[in-house]
């Protein structure tokens, strides 16, 4: 069936598609790495964690470029990939993980934004504030208004605060790189005294969540592959936006070392970015990567905030969510998934107000949230190849997807047992009620909700649910 004409209005170019990738990948994150790392470890710990987790996520960007070229069919990558490789009840769960993910990760914004107007007003706080709070829920259901109107519009504004929030990073590495004391590098390389292989370990495992954070928004342009142009462009948009993103987060992180000494670092307020700067070129710095951060902070959220709608709304079109969250409007927006997301960010942000950092909470939880879809897509990839499906006999592409495929697959089971079991028991918690609206979308369709398998795995995600709201009520675990 030919595309409506406001659909066809709809889509998108190879830039912005691009646009989008690192859009949703440069956000919040990368401007509080500068104090993030310097907590966890030292120059050498993070060249092998930034090792490590470039080399995963290129697999795992190589793996989402593979699928959208030989399953073209599937559309919100993400969700349809798991759903095609492990069943419906996986599907859900990869897509309403994903989904909540993003909208930990707008939380996450929207604190961030706070936190740096408390800088300039002390009012806002650390943007958890009472005043904090309802500021930031004016400017969530603002960003509702604008979402609902088109989204060819959003991503157009997308785009353009892209290109805007990249010119304050490009100003900090120049000018670190031109004030780099090789010193105080060489002070922080090890990130202790004695350095020997299980200080270094465990200082990697340290920073591994946060590399995954500031990578979230991989998938972006694979989310969002039915409004694309050309389906070509899905796998270099993710690819090239993938590139730039990891050049950029290892400059800014390995040129801090070379600023303050890593106790400095580490003590910065967030965010930790504009901190470094400040000490490079006076206060003026401070407060230019300070505006660059809000500019640069509220195109992520925009991103996050299309892709959250979008995974919604393409798993109920394929039946799997209910039927209110395919409806589209005038605009075609996802008018009733966007509803929804934004009434569960509306929830989070009431409370991160009892959350002693909320801002790290959101961080470390988008992380473990999303890990999970990534795993499954990583799997799919693998299952294909391993299977030959899409595949000529003896064709030299099997062997190479097959080894992209693993060492994706390897490294989101490594970033899973990174985050320890914490994150997993809280993620649980989240999961288990998100399933209600799998029952919906089964009842609609007056089926069984599960197959004897996925009762037994919806059965593990309720004992983690329970136990982690257990061991919230004991103390054993915080938020």
């Amino acid at each position: 069936m030919a595309p409506s004409t406001n659909e066809a209005n709809q889509k998108l170019s190879r830039n912005a598609l691009i646009a989008l990738v690192i859009g949703s990948m440069v956000g919040s994150g990368i401007f509080a790495l500068p104090a993030s790392f310097g907590r966890a470890t030292g120059a050498f710990g993070a060249l092998i964690a930034w090792a490590i987790a470039g080399t995963g996520m290129l697999m795992l960007a190589l793996v989402f470029q593979s699928l959208s070229q030989r399953k073209p069919d599937l559309d919100a990558g993400i969700y349809a990939y798991a759903k095609a490789g492990f069943g419906e009840y996986i599907g859900f769960a990869s897509a309403v993980g994903y989904w909540i993910g993003c909208c930990l990760a707008d939380v996450a914004c929207l604190i961030l934004i706070k936190a740096t107007l408390g800088i300039f007003f002390p009012v806002f706080g650390d943007g958890s504030t009472p005043i904090a709070i309802a500021s930031a829920t004016v400017l969530l259901w603002s960003v509702h208004v604008l979402v609902l109107r088109g989204i060819k519009g959003a991503t157009a504004l997308n785009t353009v605060a892209t290109y805007a929030k990249v010119i304050p990073i490009f100003l900090f590495i120049v000018v670190a790189a031109i004030t780099l004391d090789g010193d105080v590098f060489t002070g922080n390389f090890w990130g202790t005294e004695a350095p020997d292989a299980s200080d270094v370990f465990t200082q990697v495992r340290s920073t591994m969540l946060l590399t995954v954070f500031v990578f979230v928004g991989i998938e972006g342009a694979s989310v969002y592959s039915r409004y694309a142009r050309n389906r070509a462009d899905i796998g270099f948009a993710t690819v090239v936006g993938f590139l730039t993103v990891l050049c950029l987060l290892v400059l800014v992180t390995l040129l801090s070392y070379g600023v303050l000494p890593r106790q400095q670092l580490a003590g910065l307020p967030t965010p930790s970015m504009a901190g470094v700067m400040e000490a490079m070129v006076g206060r003026w710095g401070g407060v230019f990567i300070s505006v660059g951060l809000l500019v640069s902070i509220l195109g992520n959220y925009l991103s996050w905030s299309l892709l959250a709608a979008e995974v919604l709304h393409s798993a109920a079109v394929n039946r799997t969510m209910p039927s209110f969250l395919a409806r589209v409007n005038a605009h075609d927006v996802p008018s009733g998934a966007l509803w929804l997301t934004n009434c569960v960010i509306q929830l989070f942000l009431l409370v991160t107000w009892f959350a002693e950092y909320a801002f790290t909470l959101a961080l470390k939880m988008t992380s473990a949230m999303t890990l999970v879809p990534y795993f499954l897509v990583a799997a799919y990839g693998l299952k294909l190849a391993s299977r030959g499906e899409t595949y000529k006999a003896f064709e030299r592409a099997r062997i190479v997807d097959w080894i992209r495929a693993l060492i994706a697959t390897l490294y989101a089971i490594g970033m899973i047992y990174a985050g320890g079991p914490k994150f997993l028991l809280l993620s649980s918690i989240l999961y288990a009620p998100g399933t209600s609206l799998f029952f919906l979308a089964k009842r609609e369709r007056k089926e069984a909700a599960f197959t004897p398998l996925e009762a037994v795995l919806f059965a593990a995600i309720a004992i983690a649910a329970c136990a982690g709201i257990y061991a919230l009520a004991t103390g054993a675990i915080s938020i």
